[in-house]
């Protein structure tokens, strides 16, 4: 790729990638092509003059969503003061940035020893690595907790439920799950936990919901 890309260009090849990224965690790696283009809202040849072949897009999907969650790290990191409030905030980003929903899917589409993408996985892994370890030390977070809860619980949280729920259905529990979570890793919740976001399903509810669909 040039070093230099008109604005326009990089607009079209961020929303290829986002396109690409939603579409793999709804329907997989194997998702057509021209669904990408369509839902990233270019023409079939613009997205081969970016990415010429699947897996080229693949692989720049999981760097650019690996990318984004470690400046979410850092950002949440330098930008608040209460370390707690910093892994909490950079959950969230992570949730939206959809990251722990694309990896597994995209797992066995990757080259596990590509240099570029196992430099920013480990980056990525560290810093949040450190948010954990400075919430323990403030006592904010609960001491035995380890990295392995917080990340493999994001993956089970962002990952789409089975069946016919739709996506905006998907994203609301997902939310509500993630902050029951964080409710979850505090060494005290205390009276300050603040509401849930969206509706508690029932069963009925969450029938309903699918019925919906």
């Amino acid at each position: 790729m040039a070093k230099t890309m008109r604005a326009d260009a990089r607009r079209n090849r961020d929303a290829i990638l986002v396109a690409a990224r939603d579409l793999v965690v709804e329907r997989g790696s194997g998702v057509p092509l021209d669904e990408v283009a369509r839902a990233a809202g270019v023409g079939i040849g613009t997205l081969y003059r970016h990415f010429p072949e699947r897996t080229s897009m693949l692989h720049e999907v999981a760097v650019d969503a690996l990318t984004k969650t470690r400046d979410a790290a850092n950002r949440a990191m330098e930008d608040e003061d209460d370390a707690f409030d910093a892994l909490a905030r950079y959950l969230r980003e992570a949730l939206e940035l959809r990251v722990s929903a694309v990896m597994p899917a995209l797992l066995e589409s990757l080259d596990p020893d590509d240099a570029a993408l196992k430099d920013v996985r480990d980056e990525s892994a560290q810093l949040v690595e450190s948010l954990i370890d400075a919430a323990k030390k403030e006592g904010g977070l609960a001491p035995d907790l380890s990295f392995a809860d917080v990340a493999t619980m994001l993956v089970r949280i962002a990952r789409p439920l089975p069946g016919p729920l739709g996506s905006e259905v998907n994203d609301e529990l997902s939310r509500r799950h993630l902050e029951l979570f964080i409710r979850g890793l505090r060494a005290d919740p205390g009276p300050d936990a603040g509401e849930l976001p969206g509706v508690g399903l029932d069963r009925a509810g969450l029938r309903e919901s699918s019925a919906d669909e």
